[in-house]
């Protein structure tokens, strides 16, 4: 199967609530995001605003380019806002990675739905780390798989070299894999991250598969707000 046919299969099961692996393995399972019953979570997370996320690392603005073809900054948050970042590409195929990273976004876009003044200070964004095949149009084509309803951006750079300081800067990684012959495949290896930062550049929190929760995420982003 084509990793784009695979990737497409992966993203769907988890859409549909039909993955089901260990915890440990692959964080957990998503339920379709309009059910009303979501898997138990690895532990009780505290009241929000009763703990403290304070700043991991900062990261700067960087100017990428969005959906439609013209220049987008990331974060690009105003004083008031927190985002979440996730890096990922449309050729993973790994069900545990960017499908889980866009299926949990795809259910904390539909939760903050349910919070108009919350999701008015939140903003996710979508990077791919495969510029050379993750084009604006492409980019484009996930922002309609997925069907946002609040603020929820669908990134890509230029080229992998105008793309390089970003990856620094948030320290994500994302190597590309050679084939048998020697040649570069069109797969990355790479861990999977997703950033929570707020208005001022700070990085509050990274979510990794294993704690990667759209409940974890929604308590951090009102505990961050409730600080503010």
């Amino acid at each position: 199967m084509r990793p784009e046919a695979l990737v497409a299969a992966a993203l769907a099961l988890l859409l549909a609530g039909l993955v089901r692996a260990d915890a440990r393995e692959h964080a957990a399972h998503f339920a379709h995001p309009n059910a009303t019953v979501d898997p138990p979570l690895l532990f009780e997370p505290p009241a929000p605003g009763s703990y403290e996320l304070p700043p991991i690392s900062w990261v700067e603005d960087h100017m990428l380019v969005a959906e439609d073809g013209g220049p987008a900054p990331l974060p690009g948050l105003g004083s008031a806002q927190v985002g979440v970042v996730s890096f990922i590409y449309r050729g993973c195929g790994d069900a545990s990675g960017c499908p889980l990273a866009l299926a949990v976004l795809r259910r904390l876009d539909r939760e903050l739905a349910k919070w108009p003044e919350l999701a008015a200070q939140v903003r996710l964004a979508t990077v791919s780390f495969d510029p050379e095949h993750d084009t604006p149009e492409r980019m484009s084509e996930l922002r309609e798989l997925m069907q946002p309803r609040g603020d929820w951006r669908f990134l890509t750079a230029a080229s992998e070299r105008a793309l390089r300081p970003v990856m620094q800067d948030f320290g994500q990684d994302a190597v590309r894999l050679a084939t048998a012959e020697g040649e570069p495949s069109a797969l990355l290896r790479h861990v999977l991250k997703v950033f929570l930062v707020d208005g001022t550049g700070a990085v509050r929190n990274v979510y990794s598969a294993g704690f990667l929760d759209w409940r974890i995420l929604l308590n951090d982003i009102r505990t961050v707000q409730a600080a503010r």
